[in-house]
């Protein structure tokens, strides 16, 4: 009951005009505690222990007994004349949760519970199923290129191997690559097998950023914003990609909707959980950790509204969470030079939008909508702004140091921008934040999800280009599949294939041909990767020596200036144009192969490899 209502039993309290009390000398309502009106009156209510005005500095919290002394009502009004009301005798309270403040919930807590646990699935799994089927169609069909040839490459090595190899090069992926080892030993090397977890990861974020929607804003605001990521290309991309960027997504939003849940209802539990998704975060990019500048400024509107925990359990979150991360990274940061080639100008800085969501007709109208979108995030406004400026800002400005600044590097911005696009949209049906946030007549509501269908099947017909342009072979890449199928096709026992270029063709070829137990030899590898904790092989010193035994050699050139020896070592190049001659060459997108035939003459020349008994040396 609240301090201002009405008495119960409509009794009279004499007022500044006159009047009287027809309850005075009795102390109180018979079974109802104490209570006078007035300035500082008291109320003792049944089993609810005693409560004394504020101002008169006596409270007894429940279950708790004050001291008999207090129990008179030192407030009480009277009428002139008359002797003050007695206050009643003290009762035994029970215990019993305190009434919530009547202006609860706060001005920016989050939408109330919407529905429960039905809601919130259909909240996760609406944009989950959508974003999947988008990923999943034609999932097999594009080719790997040549990150993901090193994925490959590096899940199918022994960890013996992995281990030599992330001495050297790509410690910072370590996770991944080891998740990626485990699930081929299940699910095969195949292109569609290999994309499977990059695709349940990419799906999963659009489901985490409704829900994310949800709790900071509105139930329509989350599903709008899960299912607009759902039919973006960026999200069929990565999620058709043999690399870890899909896992960086949804770890980002993991961790935030962790502490968004931590911050409106605290518990020991979720505090853990948020912990244990901060190395998570580290562990699927680097540059993913960033997105903590967001966390820490949610921390300090937290704290500046008056949450002095919050601050000491970030605190001890991000410490204990960063200890997962920080021997990796200190690893990584010797091996910086595998990246040395991305050097960020001006015009890479133009087009970041474009690159991030995959073409401009979706960024152009997700940041327009997500600019106008911050100014009805109320609280939130602050932190999503960190979460899509920071980053991009921090690694352009340190890429001469870091080359970090790539848009598949920062992918896990993107979700930001098109959760602030959907406040914005939603917002003309009603308040999206504060206390009144998703409250309002229910043709109002119905307005709303017309805007959020209207607003995801504009956003998928503006996303149809992109999508169909990620679902082709990555710009610029060679046809390695088409050159292994000829090669297939027209290979005989013996022959021995050479590489020319610069696009690591000798591990692309490694994995188109992975299954051919006749596979031409690799007559000029000298020293194997794994032998060199690398993923490259070392070529060969004496090509000649190494092809004495080679009579038809295959050659898979990658080179830009149409000439096919122009890529390969120059005494690797003169051996065999002296000793071969070509027989074929076929053309492919970005790609010459070359069949070579050992010449007669080169056969019965002693020049270099005839066995001379006379120079021979022999034992005496």
């Amino acid at each position: 009951m609240s301090v201002n209502a009405s008495p119960p039993y409509g009794g009279g309290y004499p007022d500044a005009q006159g009047g009287h009390d027809p309850y005075a000398g009795q102390g109180a309502y018979a079974g109802q505690g104490a209570y006078a009106d007035g300035q500082g009156g008291g109320y003792a209510g049944p089993g609810q222990g005693t409560y004394a005005d504020p101002a008169q500095g006596t409270y007894a919290a429940p279950g708790q007994y004050a001291d008999p002394g207090q129990y008179t009502d030192q407030g009480a009004y009277t009428a002139p004349g008359q002797q003050q009301a007695r206050a009643a005798e003290p009762v035994a309270p029970a215990p019993v949760d305190p009434e919530p403040p009547a202006d609860e919930p706060g001005e920016d807590e989050p939408e109330e519970s919407k529905g429960g646990r039905l809601v919130t699935a259909v909240t996760f799994l609406l944009p989950t199923a959508l974003a999947f089927a988008m990923i999943w169609r034609g999932i097999g069909d594009r080719q790997l290129w040549r990150d993901e040839h090193a994925t490959w490459w590096a899940a199918s090595l022994s960890f013996h191997d992995l281990s030599l190899l992330i001495r050297s090069i790509d410690v910072v992926f370590t996770p991944y690559y080891v998740l990626m080892h485990m699930w081929l030993a299940v699910a095969g090397d195949s292109p569609t097998a290999m994309r499977i977890p990059g695709a349940v990861a990419m799906a999963a974020s659009a489901g985490l950023l409704a829900l994310l929607g949800r709790r900071l804003f509105t139930t329509q605001a989350g599903i709008l914003a899960g299912l607009a990521v759902a039919v973006m290309p960026f999200t069929t991309r990565y999620g058709q990609e043999i690399r870890p960027y899909a896992f960086a997504v949804a770890a980002v939003l993991l961790s935030t909707l962790l502490l968004a849940r931590a911050l409106d209802k605290p518990s020991f539990k979720v505090w853990v959980a948020y912990t244990l998704s901060v190395p998570l975060i580290g562990w699927s990019h680097l540059a993913s950790m960033a997105v903590l500048g967001a966390h820490l400024v949610m921390i300090v509107i937290a704290r500046r509204s008056g949450d002095k925990i919050v601050g000491w359990a970030y605190a001890a979150a991000f410490t204990l969470g960063m200890c997962f991360v920080v021997p990796m990274a200190v690893s990584g940061s010797g091996q910086s030079g595998q990246i040395a080639w991305n050097n960020p100008g001006i015009d890479d800085l133009m087009d970041f939008p474009m690159n991030l969501f995959g073409s401009w007709a979706v960024a152009v109208p997700v940041m327009a909508l997500g600019t106008v979108g911050l100014f009805f995030a109320g609280r939130m406004a602050l932190p999503l702004a960190a979460w899509i400026v920071l980053p991009p800002l921090v690694t352009y400005v340190t890429a001469a140091q870091l080359h970090l600044f790539l848009p598949r590097y920062l992918q896990f911005t993107a979700p930001a921008w098109v959760l602030l696009a959907a406040v914005a949209v939603v917002r003309i049906a009603g308040p999206v934040a504060g206390a009144k946030a998703g409250t309002g007549a229910a043709a109002r509501r119905g307005f709303g999800w017309v805007l959020v269908a209207a607003t995801v099947a504009g956003i998928a017909f503006q996303s149809l280009p992109g999508i169909r342009e990620t679902r082709q072979n990555a710009l610029g890449e060679p046809d390695f599949r088409g050159a292994a199928q000829l090669i297939e096709a027209g290979q005989k026992k013996g022959d021995g294939i050479v590489f020319s270029g610069v696009q690591t063709e000798r591990r692309a070829m490694d994995y188109e041909l992975r299954d051919d137990a006749g596979r031409p030899k690799d007559w000029l590898m000298y020293r194997t990767p794994q032998e060199r904790g690398s993923f490259d092989a070392a070529e060969c010193p004496h090509p000649a020596k190494c092809l004495a035994k080679a009579d038809r050699l295959w050659l898979v050139s990658t080179t830009l200036d149409g000439k096919p020896f122009s890529g390969m070592p120059k005494t690797s190049a003169t051996v065999i144009q002296r000793s071969f001659k070509v027989v074929k060459t076929k053309k492919l997108k970005y790609l010459q192969l070359v069949l070579l035939e050992r010449t007669r003459a080169a056969t019965d020349d002693s020049s270099e490899e005839k066995d001379d008994a006379a120079k021979r040396k022999v034992h005496t």
